[in-house]
């Protein structure tokens, strides 16, 4: 079985990780008011000499990632080490913003690179916000 993705403007196969990816894009264009053509899938990055790609990226409007986004499928349960995959990845790209998703649990991080601090969010921001620095008076977890 294959899905149109809109933004590969291409059919793909629906593997269980792609549906939660195609889930998670629509709730980015249409909850989050992300502009399509600022979504990139499957963007390559180098991490120790190791080539890796992340599953959602988020640009904004100045060309620069804001958001990576980490699928699994709705059986892969959220736990540490998918958290520091998706961190692994934002060694490489340096976003404020991490997102690991099954489709059942969302979980968001805000990254603040000067003070090598970061904060779990109780949701994900939307689009025009994500340029901005969170107010952290309703962040959740600091760390």
């Amino acid at each position: 079985m294959e899905i149109f993705d809109p933004v590969r403007k291409k059919y793909v196969s629906l593997t269980p990780e792609e549906k939660v990816r195609q889930h998670f894009i629509r709730f980015l264009v249409e909850q989050l008011k992300v502009p399509l053509s600022l979504i990139a899938l499957e963007v390559p990055l180098k991490y120790n000499r190791l080539k890796k790609r992340s599953d959602i990226v988020v640009y904004g409007t100045n060309g620069k990632p804001c958001l990576i986004v980490e699928c699994k499928s709705t059986e892969v349960v959220l736990t540490q080490a998918v958290f520091d995959q998706v961190a692994m990845y934002n060694m490489a790209l340096k976003v404020p913003y991490l997102v690991v998703t099954n489709g059942v649990e969302n979980y968001v991080c805000y990254i603040d690179h000067e003070k090598k601090k970061y904060f779990f969010l109780r949701e994900i921001p939307m689009y025009k916000e994500l340029m901005t620095v969170p107010d952290f008076s309703s962040a959740g977890k600091e760390g």
